[in-house]
């Protein structure tokens, strides 16, 4: 039975207090990246605070269920990272507390933020993606704020081209005014010019009423009949005072829904799945139209019924009639007109079918991002239980807390994260991929990462250890670390250095031997390294008795033995034998060939390094036995 502990109370608090500032924080990080797309479309537009509230209430509340995952990821990380580097997760561990139960309280709250993650996409995030886009719509239709600037043509007013020389920034009095109208057409277009001027709002925001002092208007007109009269072909017009009144309408007006309501993201589980089916439905009648009006429009032939044409192209296919034949027998202006009948008809049919593949693409496509939204909320959601089994043991594991290595991790994981999900998002959508692939590819991803750490942490097994890795990395590259032995600074016993020596001279003899017996420099046989048994056991007997040699010796005072011993080289006793210990591997390793020939002549590359340290071990040894037999026969 579940009981609720004091350690579980206290780990809850940790991880509460942090979700709750890691989650704002992560809030405003998407808020600001979301809101970079759109800024062109916000600035200068004059928006209200009310409206720009009702934005970002939209946008905070749309993303919600993306800043839940990585919340849940940076702050589990950070809250046993701190557990682990203030000791206490050790202390928990040495109760007899596993990480898993540690880890209970927090399943059973990410569980809940993911309920909590599914219900706000599936019923509050909809409403808000469809308020969200109407209001964003609706602020880039909006005209923009009047600004005009001075010595630059302002564009801004629909219709209008407006240069103003100065401006008094007090008054707000214009001067040097030059005005380019087009009403209609590029005959209908006016050219004014006025000394000074001012320019105001009407009350109901529609209109701009522009009133204008000591200036001159120049119109083209197109040609008219005056009471039968020639045509006026422009009028000009001097005026000391006149007001204009320009089309502008500066108020903020919502957009018609009916353009966005059938947005996929705008859309429940319920209506997504009721909207598909009427979509396929759709999608397979057109399918069948389209496939019915190619059979009667593809395989008809010009001014033959369709039986008759029908039955043409079964005496085609069958050989019965050789067109060849019948296009040969055809005068030359028929044969001209046959083939040019021929590529007007194949021209139109391709066009056509262009043009539905084309709308069978784009109706494709919104079925797919009816499906994509549809697994979307139930992978969103179960993305906060993945990043929270990836979060929480990486911060067991590396045990560092605070907001330095932990915020790199996050990071680093959610961009894996992002770019999965996004390319498998967009690909799904293009139909490159099928749906499910595209939008569980993130999820596959990262589960196995998940399971991998919970394991490793739960395990106490060392994940990050550098010198670990730096070992495989040396062993994979055929690399050594260099021999160093140094002097003790306390010696309990004395180096058997008699001994020692008998042992060297032995092991020279063994070595002599086994370079008879190997043939260390001839390439060995494929099939012996490959597909059979044959470890060599002699080397790994003559390293095993040169190690505990040294290990007597390393205990001397003698300088010279002492730097001798850094000569002998760390012997690798299996790699000039096979590339791998088990025999499976090595056999697949053979049957694949590029593998095997890149093996083959690594294990080459070896059996030349063994041939060469043996050398150096005798040449070593022989200097070492004499020093050796000389410190036995001093008086102790």
């Amino acid at each position: 039975m579940f009981r609720i502990k004091k350690l579980d109370i206290f780990i809850a608090k940790q991880f509460g207090l942090l979700f709750v500032g890691t989650f704002f924080i992560c809030q405003f990080v998407l808020m600001m990246q979301f809101l970079w797309r759109y800024v062109d479309d916000l600035i200068g537009k004059g928006l209200s605070l009310e409206v720009m509230a009702q934005f970002f209430w939209y946008m905070g509340l749309m993303l919600m269920p993306q800043a839940f995952p990585l919340a849940i990821l940076l702050s589990s990380l950070i809250t046993f990272g701190n557990l682990g580097e203030s000791s206490e997760l050790t202390a928990i561990k040495a109760a007899g507390i596993s990480l898993m139960q540690a880890f209970r309280s927090l399943i059973v709250i990410v569980i809940i933020i993911s309920g909590v993650s599914f219900y706000f996409q599936n019923v509050i995030g909809p409403n808000a993606n469809l308020s969200f886009y109407q209001l964003l719509l609706s602020m880039k239709q909006k005209s923009p704020e009047v600004e005009i600037p001075e010595g630059v043509f302002y564009d801004g007013i629909p219709g209008s081209n407006l240069f103003v020389a100065k401006k008094d920034m007090e008054t707000g009095k214009l001067y040097g005014i030059t005005i380019y109208r087009q009403s209609g057409s590029y005959e209908d277009q006016a050219i004014i010019l006025a000394d000074s001027g001012m320019m105001q709002s009407t009350a109901e925001k529609k209109h701009l009423l522009l009133s204008l002092w000591s200036g001159e208007w120049f119109e083209n007109m197109r040609s008219q009949d005056l009471a039968g009269s020639a045509s006026v072909p422009y009028r000009r017009e001097t005026f000391a005072y006149k007001q204009i009144l320009l089309d502008f309408d500066g108020e903020f007006n919502l957009t018609d829904l009916a353009g966005i309501a059938g947005d996929a993201r705008a859309k429940g589980l319920e209506k997504i799945r009721h909207d598909l089916d009427s979509i396929r439905e759709s999608n397979d009648s057109i399918g069948r139209q389209f496939y019915s009006d190619a059979r009667s429009s593809l395989y008809r032939l010009p001014m033959i019924d369709s039986k008759d044409s029908l039955k043409a192209w079964k005496a085609v296919a069958s050989g019965k009639v050789n067109i060849d034949t019948i296009f040969a027998q055809l005068s030359e202006v028929k044969q001209q007109r046959a083939v040019k009948a021929a590529v007007e008809s194949a021209q139109i049919q391709a066009q056509d079918l262009s043009m539905k593949g084309d709308y069978m693409f784009t109706m494709n496509r919104r079925e797919r991002l009816h499906e994509s939204e549809a697994i979307k909320k139930y992978t969103l959601s179960l993305t906060c239980i993945i990043f929270f089994f990836i979060g929480a043991p990486l911060g067991a594991i590396i045990r560092k807390g605070g907001l330095g290595v932990p915020v790199i991790i996050s990071v680093l994981v959610f961009i894996v994260y992002y770019i999965f999900d996004n390319t498998g998002y967009r690909m799904a959508k293009e139909d490159e991929w099928s749906v499910w692939f595209g939008m569980l590819i993130s999820t596959a991803a990262l589960s196995p990462l998940a399971a991998f750490f919970t394991y490793k942490a739960n395990n106490d097994s060392v994940v990050f250890n550098i010198d670990l890795y730096k070992q495989l990395l040396m062993k994979a590259l055929g690399l050594r670390a260099k021999r160093s032995v140094t002097r003790k600074e306390v010696i309990i016993e004395e180096p058997k250095y008699l001994m020692d020596a008998e042992q060297l001279e032995q092991l020279n003899g063994e070595i002599v031997h086994y370079n008879e017996e190997h043939k260390l420099l001839r390439w060995p046989n494929p099939i012996n390294v490959f597909f059979r048994e044959g470890d060599d056991h002699a080397i790994e007997r003559i390293s095993e008795e040169l190690e505990a040699t040294i290990e007597d010796l390393g205990n001397t005072r003698d300088k010279k033995i002492l730097q001798e011993l850094n000569n002998y080289p760390i012997l690798a006793v299996r790699a000039h034998t096979r590339p791998f210990q088990r025999k499976w591997l090595n056999i697949v390793t053979g049957l694949l060939l590029p593998a095997g020939v890149f093996f083959y002549i690594r294990m080459i590359r070896f059996r030349l390094r063994l041939y060469k340290d043996l050398r150096v071990i005798r040449r070593t040894s022989d200097t070492i036995i004499p020093q050796a037999r000389q410190m036995a026969s001093l008086p102790s």
